[in-house]
């Protein structure tokens, strides 16, 4: 930086270095334009970076090499039962129409690699049109020392509380081959010996791991494949203001940097990926139900993602759109004491499908189908939560299970589960009313609940809530347990529970935006020189989550998209007035 004028021209400027912004920049790059990343923070990825990775991306390639031909039609049955009233159909086409072709540049053009999630299914089996696989890719594992130095520098590390002690563990048959291994099983020895081996490799050598998997393996292949184009990325640099012309066209970007104020102009426009405002106290208190205070929500976003973005796109004109079933991608999340007074927070993602555990609220009843999606999680815990009271909950488990599947943060054997009681994260007792005693749940009910629950659930069923009536409920089940892979009695002491609370993978209400990404004023015209991708642009599929992915998917496809549009979009001519 030092060596650095103070004002700067580039084609393009993008605020962000999310799956949104990255996808951007180099679709931008690689048609010939002049690229500059500005990251806020010191790390760059994001919340991408502390996500699985995954993206919803119906009709690619690889789901044509498996031999899954899929109509357009058929998806947009899907969509437009799973989105209903909020189904945004110009959006949803572009979506759809671009998503293969933009899986199709990434691999076959860049350093980001994929692979095909053949068997994840859409969250909603029951509707018309749903997908069962191949609808979703991922980000390939990449050895980190691929990476220079310098890159590794600014690279966020594996998000702790999703991982093993630092070490990444990607779902599939890397996380199938840990949670044999708590089955006593060798291959499940063998794999998480090989695995642990070369995490403690990579410490003694490097100071972290290399075997990047997820989000980190995302944004770290986004990044070089960034630099391989001549794509200019900035760390602590902090876009406060959108310049303008007379005409009212955005023409660059004025940052706050560790070394001063600076202004950068952009011939093209400017995209705002900056990760919307999930870190903002004020405006969840504004748009999340039962959030009174800061404690109220946890996200699982950086603390940068405090809707700054969202302001820098007001402040030319654009509109913040809150409309749609909700602000929120909600994720039910626990928070985890450290010694140093660090709260983590723990996604409860994979734990919640497991045959032998149910949410309960302090009433001591079920409010969801807990193998359903994360979101419905939250959902239904925030509609069966009454208003002025904290939207909590409680995972409850028994001995079977703690020793089988993680609860939460605390993972099966042979990890010891003593660290988690000592802090008070982890809950125990040797019998249901005790348990609920402890956690202040309410004893006869809780009681009531597990033995209904444990009747219907050695028969396979649940009435109440339809839990494994989906294949993606099975999927995220135990195939070994049978009729019903997510179902089994809570019946053998000691009993164990973990506190759960609302949280959040990031935003869905956000600027408005059309087909293009372009940014749009009151009356719906876009407004020049402007684009926002991620979850700065609101969410395409009215605050719903019909499937993994559908953040990072259209993240990744608008950013696509937007980078194109940029290479066809004329310069204006030069010497246009600045305004602002």
């Amino acid at each position: 930086m030092s060596d650095r004028p103070s004002d700067e021209t580039f084609d393009v400027i993008v605020i962000g270095s999310g799956a949104g912004g990255l996808s951007t920049a180099v679709t931008a790059a690689h048609q010939g334009l002049d690229v500059l990343v500005l990251e806020r923070d010191r790390l760059c990825g994001g919340a991408t970076s502390r996500s699985g990775g995954w993206m919803w991306a119906p009709r690619t390639e690889f789901a044509l090499a498996d031999g899954v031909d899929e109509s357009l039609e058929s998806v947009k049955t899907y969509l437009r039962a799973a989105v209903g009233e909020h189904y945004d159909e110009a959006r949803t086409d572009a979506f759809l129409r671009a998503a293969p072709e933009m899986v199709s540049f990434f691999e076959h053009q860049t350093a980001l690699q994929f692979v095909p999630g053949s068997k994840i299914c859409d969250i909603y089996g029951d509707l018309p049109g749903a997908g069962t696989g191949h609808r979703s890719v991922g980000p390939k594992p990449v050895n980190g020392r691929i990476f220079s130095r310098e890159l590794r520098r600014i690279m966020a590390p594996q998000y702790w509380e999703t991982s093993f002690l630092g070490m990444g563990i990607m779902a599939g048959p890397d996380l199938a081959g840990f949670l044999a291994a708590s089955k006593f099983r060798l291959s499940g020895w063998i794999h998480s010996a090989k695995r642990v081996a070369r995490y403690a490799f990579d410490l003694l050598t490097t100071g972290r791991g290399m075997h990047f998997v997820n989000g980190v393996a995302l944004t770290a292949r986004l990044m070089q494949s960034a630099v391989d184009r001549g794509v200019d990325i900035r760390v602590r640099h902090n876009a406060v203001q959108l310049t303008c012309d007379a005409a009212g066209r955005v023409t660059g970007v004025v940052t706050e940097t560790p070394r001063g104020t600076r202004r950068f102009t952009a011939r093209r426009g400017v995209v705002i990926a900056s990760g919307g405002f999930s870190a903002n106290p004020s405006m969840r208190r504004t748009l999340f139900p039962h959030n009174r205070s800061a404690d109220d929500h946890w996200t699982l976003a950086p603390q940068t993602a405090d809707g700054s973005g969202i302001e820098l796109g007001e402040s030319v004109g654009g509109v913040f759109d809150a409309s749609g079933a909700a602000a929120a991608a909600w994720c039910p999340v626990s928070l985890v004491p450290y010694r140093s007074g660090r709260t983590g927070v723990f996604p409860h993602i994979m734990d919640r499908a497991k045959p032998g555990s149910i949410g309960v609220r302090r009433d001591g009843t079920r409010f969801a189908n807990e193998a359903n999606g994360y979101w419905d999680y939250v959902d239904g815990l925030n509609a069966a939560t009454p208003d002025g009271e904290v939207a909590e909950a409680w995972q409850i488990a028994d001995a079977r299970f703690i020793a089988r599947y993680p609860l939460g943060f605390a993972m099966p054997r042979p990890v010891p589960k003593s660290p988690h009681l000592r802090s008070g994260y982890l809950i125990s007792a040797p019998t249901l009313t005790e348990l609920a005693d402890r956690c202040g749940i309410d004893a006869s009910q809780l009681v009531a609940t597990v033995e209904a629950f444990n009747r219907n659930a050695r028969q396979g069923q649940d009435p109440d809530f339809g839990r494994g009536s989906t294949p993606f409920n099975r999927y995220g089940g135990d195939p070994e347990v049978q009729p019903n892979p997510t179902l089994a009695p809570i019946e053998h002491g000691p009993f164990y529970a973990v506190r759960v609370v609302q949280g959040s993978f990031g935003t869905f209400a956000g600027l408005r935006t059309d087909d293009r990404a372009r940014l749009l004023d009151t009356d719906g015209s876009a407004i020049p020189g402007v684009y926002a991708v991620g979850v700065d642009q609101k969410n395409l599929f009215g605050g719903r989550y019909p499937a993994g992915g559908i953040n990072i998917g259209p993240a990744m496809t608008f950013g696509y998209l937007a980078g194109l549009d940029l290479a066809a979009t004329e310069a204006p001519a030069s010497g246009s007035a600045p305004a602002a």
